[in-house]
């Protein structure tokens, strides 16, 4: 070749590694935009995933502090109604003797709570009479064990934190099973990176970034914790 003489590449050569180059760059910077987000919607989701698992752990517990602290509740006022029915018979059997100072000091010997109903059923009438409405202190409306009205609070309370524990537990699911969307994002997007065929590139990031939305989506319709 004579000396001096410069060979140049064709123009069109020229511009397609142009516009070849200016094509990978913009699917580098794809790739990285969607590792980024993907990083974050992970982080974010595992936190989330973390935060309700605690959550349900709490409440969890809560619903069986309750529901130990009701059958306590409950086994007391067990024991007093046990009480009222033995003091009020041994008062009515007395009072069926005609013995007024033993029937006397069996009614000093009423719980309070027992007090309100006692009195409700002497005003039906004579107390020995077998055809009163309501046979017993125990079936009228006025006797009321704070006790059982306690356990029965404190069932309702278990149940509210158990129901509370399983949406809880729910939320922390769904946010794990975003994450396996999330690494199949990060799985594309960084295996794109390895390929040299173009149109292979470009299908594994769109596949990425429709993974990326669809766990984007989900996460947002989560409650936050």
């Amino acid at each position: 070749m004579p000396e001096g003489v410069h060979v140049h590449a064709p123009h069109e050569l020229e511009e397609g590694n142009g516009s070849l180059s200016r094509r990978e760059r913009r699917l580098e910077i794809i790739a990285a935009v969607l590792l980024a987000l993907t990083t974050l919607a992970i982080a974010w989701s595992g936190y989330q995933a973390a935060k309700w698992s605690g959550l349900q752990a709490r409440r969890y517990t809560q619903a069986s502090t309750a529901r130990a602290f009701a059958n306590r509740a409950q086994t007391q006022g067990s024991q007093a109604r046990l009480q009222d029915l033995l003091n009020f018979n041994r008062w009515l059997e007395a009072e069926i003797n005609g013995d007024a100072p033993l029937a006397n000091l069996y009614e000093r010997r009423f719980r309070d709570e027992f007090r309100p109903a006692f009195e409700a059923w002497r005003a039906q009438g004579d107390p020995l009479d077998p055809s009163l409405p309501i046979p017993t202190p125990l079936r009228t409306p006025q006797y009321v064990l704070s006790a059982e009205t306690k356990a029965e609070k404190l069932e309702k309370l278990g149940d509210r934190r158990f129901e509370e524990g399983k949406e809880a537990t729910e939320n922390a699911d769904k946010y794990v099973f975003a994450t396996v969307f999330f690494a199949v994002v990060l799985f594309f997007s960084g295996i794109s990176l390895r390929f040299e065929w173009y149109r292979l590139r470009v299908t594994m990031l769109g596949v990425a970034a429709v993974f990326l939305l669809w766990g984007v989506v989900q996460v947002l319709a989560l409650p936050v914790h």
